[in-house]
């Protein structure tokens, strides 16, 4: 009688090789030559006048108008975020009187142009010499000359706050819209009231949705006050021009205007990604960015820890 013996052997570790993308390599270095290119050709061009750009960099004046924008883009967008999320409410509301207004309001500041605005803001003399407060077709309590009551800076904030809350409340609506109705449900089974539910509940989970084009919005606004030069608010952009007049060195104080601005949308933008980190902890679709990110690097996608690590492409 034959006696049989099986042989186990162990299979072999999977080794996983990353696929060579030369294509990748070639693009890189053609876009690193053409980088060079650029820089270089920028950098050694007399007519930049680089060293004009170095004296007025941190002058007093370009500084004030700095200044001046950073205010102008808190402020602005402080009355935007308040002003959508009120309208947004609004909009959602089974009241259709609220519904129609905050619709109207969108419609209106939307369809028009933001300079228009900001025209009409500082002119609105012209069509009301006085504001006041009083009963509806009635005597007025008290009254404002029109002219004294709103600065130019004052018809700056108005014209971009009022402008930027219409799109807030677009963003604000779609990040509500974005929660699902069963939990608005469940909080009503529970007794909770409208208001209560949404502080609560659907405006954190709204916020992963929220924060990203709020972070542009912000960026935007603060290049979009340079549309104020056109009331004759004194900004970054007013402040620059009012240099260039005098000594007409248009060239270097709008390269000095233009680098503050990108020094400070550079700052907004790690503000919003940390901002962005925050409200997406603990979320599936962070895990995915990572993992995408690290397979694109790599060049190979990881596999589960059963399977040795790793698999071939």
């Amino acid at each position: 009688m034959t006696e049989t013996r099986q042989v186990t052997t162990q299979p072999e570790d999977i080794r996983a090789v990353p696929v060579r993308h030369y294509g990748r390599w070639i693009a890189g270095v053609v876009i690193l030559f053409l980088a060079a290119i650029v820089v270089r050709s920028v950098v050694t061009n007399a007519n930049m006048q680089w060293d004009v750009v170095g004296d007025y960099l941190f002058d007093d004046r370009i500084l004030r108008g700095l200044q001046n924008t950073l205010i102008l883009t808190v402020i602005s967008m402080l009355i935007g975020v308040v002003g959508g999320v009120v309208l947004a409410v609004m909009r959602l509301s089974p009241n259709p009187l609220a519904a129609g207004a905050a619709a109207t309001y969108i419609w209106l500041f939307r369809g028009t142009p933001l300079i228009t605005q900001l025209v009409f803001w500082n002119f609105l003399a012209l069509f009301y010499p006085r504001l006041g407060l009083g009963v509806p077709f009635g005597p007025e309590f008290v009254s404002w000359d029109t002219n004294s009551l709103i600065s130019p800076f004052t018809a700056a904030l108005l014209g971009l706050g009022l402008n930027e809350a219409a799109y807030m409340a677009e963003i604000v609506r779609g990040g509500i819209l974005s929660v699902d109705a069963g939990q608005l449900e469940a909080a009503s089974a529970l007794g909770m009231s409208r208001a209560k539910t949404l502080r609560r509940i659907i405006l954190p989970q709204a916020m992963r949705v929220i924060i990203p084009p709020t972070g542009n919005e912000t960026i935007a606004m603060l290049k979009t006050t340079s549309l104020v030069v056109t009331i004759g608010y004194f900004e970054l952009m007013t402040s620059a021009q009012q240099i260039y007049a005098q000594n007409y060195r248009i060239a270097p104080l709008l390269i000095v205007a233009a680098l503050w601005y990108l020094f400070m949308t550079s700052i907004l933008t790690l503000v919003q990604m940390q901002i962005e980190r925050r409200f997406s902890r603990g979320s599936s679709r962070q895990v995915v960015e990572r993992t995408t990110w690290a397979s694109r690097m790599l060049g190979f996608r990881f596999g589960n820890r059963g399977d040795g690590g790793g698999a071939a492409r």
